[in-house]
């Protein structure tokens, strides 16, 4: 009667049969040892490590270098939402995420991040740390612009457009959740167009809903689509919600991240533009500024520029890119589109004038201001009730305007009752001759898109300038 071996040493395979060798190696027959067959049992092939590398992989890989984290310490005190009523202010340690748009060290990320924050710490994927500067912040959009000099060029995330995203498409959200470095979670967008208010101070509009885990430390980091490209920049968790994170369109972002970017431009141009609209590369000029260097070379509104010093423009933030680091009287090629002829200019980038009249030293004599009128097209940016403003261009320390608090690329709109449009309207305040009469004087200047209000007294200095 035939019995089953105990044991086996070793085991070969080929397809389709099972061959057990060794010293007792199967059903022991009076033939001796004979091979079974089970038909088409093979083990499947190993799989491959291209298999691996889905979609959700290759997307991080691509952007996961463009992701800082954020540290900092701020203090919290009894107004702040966090804070019992009656606690003693106290330091706290904050933290978020940022995302590289441009290759010289800005940063975006969310102005709560950074916000009170006296030392911003900021460590690349590589572990290199580095001290940022806040370059300019906007409050209402929660969205703040920070640089660090980093030794090399950073590499800058690929960034996509917020106006095609579908309800149920993949997303990725990376950053530095609970502290975490570099954490990814994934999910889809679950609507579109979402109001949320968080609390008493802060609400957002227009949000993109997501099922991603968006944590605390998440804030400032981005939200991808699955080709890896930047589509939005994650803000909030709904508290006590499970599955429901936040983020700002991308296209918002950037649209804010232009004008936060446009302090650090040297030179003035005097272009307005915006996109195409059609998803082709190049910017639509929608305006020229009279007697800018633009008009004095030649530029058209319903000109197309598709590229300015060889580099190719895709949204404004990429003309303010290029053209950060120039200054004036410096010569910059571009090439424009006009009636499907391209053209190659020239353009010469100019000091922003000062429209001033022969008393244009009074400001900078008496508040420590000097002073340029915005453009009417930029001042639009705020949407505010206010006719245009001023825009300060330096600010003398120990002045009065430095007392106060002012700095490079605040909008002045206003002092008393009157509104400041132009540099002679600040003139005529200054001269006045009742001007002790309404000291401390108010003033009204926009930070980034936030209305603030001071007072400042002047008269005394007045006299000083004219004795």
């Amino acid at each position: 009667m035939p019995t089953l071996a105990a044991s086996a040493t070793s085991i070969s395979r080929q397809p389709g049969i099972l061959r057990l060798t060794g010293r007792n190696c199967g059903v022991r027959l009076a033939a001796g040892c004979i091979l079974l067959a089970f038909g088409s049992v093979a083990l499947p092939p190993k799989a491959q490590a291209s298999d691996r590398h889905t979609p959700i992989v290759k997307a991080v890989q691509g952007a996961k270098d463009s992701i800082v984290n954020i540290h900092g310490q701020k203090m919290l005190g009894a107004t702040d939402e966090p804070a019992a009523r009656g606690e003693i202010p106290r330091k706290v340690n904050g933290m978020g995420t940022g995302v590289v748009i441009d290759e010289r060290g800005y940063i975006i990320t969310n102005f709560h991040v950074v916000e009170g924050v006296q030392k911003i710490e900021v460590t690349l994927a590589d572990g290199a740390e580095y001290i940022a500067k806040l370059i300019a912040s906007d409050s209402s959009a929660d969205l703040a612009v920070i640089k660090i000099n980093a030794q090399s060029k950073l590499p800058v995330v690929p960034i996509g457009t917020s106006s095609d995203l579908m309800v149920g498409e993949s997303v990725i959200a990376v950053g530095n959740a609970y502290g975490y470095e570099n954490t990814v979670t994934d999910g889809i967008v679950s609507a579109l167009h979402r109001s949320v208010q968080v609390s008493d101070a802060q609400g957002y509009e227009d949000l993109i809903q997501v099922s991603a885990a968006i944590n605390p430390g998440n804030s400032g980091g981005p939200l991808l689509n699955i080709d890896g490209e930047m589509i939005g920049i994650n803000v909030a968790v709904r508290a006590g919600a499970q599955g429901i994170g936040f983020a700002i369109p991308v296209d918002k972002a950037m649209s804010v991240a232009t004008k936060l970017l446009s302090v650090e431009r040297l030179g003035w141009h005097g272009i307005v533009v915006q996109e195409t609209g059609n998803g082709q590369p190049g910017l639509v000029v929608s305006a020229v500024e009279k007697e800018s260097p633009a008009e004095k070379t030649g530029i058209r509104p319903g000109d197309v520029i598709t590229t300015v010093a060889k580099q190719e423009l895709i949204r404004p933030l990429d003309l303010e890119r290029t053209l950060l680091a120039r200054k004036p009287g410096e010569e910059v090629p571009l090439v424009v589109r006009r009636n499907d002829q391209s053209v190659k200019l020239l353009l010469t980038l100019g000091t922003l004038p000062a429209h001033a009249s022969a008393d244009s030293d009074l400001p900078w004599d008496m508040l420590g201001l000097k002073l340029t009128q915005v453009p009417a097209e930029q001042f639009k940016q705020y949407h505010s009730n206010y006719r245009g403003g001023l825009t300060v261009v330096d600010v003398r320390p120990d002045s009065p305007a430095a007392r106060q608090g002012l700095h490079r690329g605040d909008v002045l709109v206003g002092m008393h009752v009157w509104a400041t449009v132009s540099v002679e309207n600040v003139n005529y305040i200054l001269n006045r001759s009742d001007l002790a009469d309404i000291e401390p004087m108010k003033f009204y200047i926009f930070r980034n898109s936030t209305l603030y209000e001071g007072r400042v007294t002047v008269a005394m200095q007045k006299k000083a300038t004219r004795e």
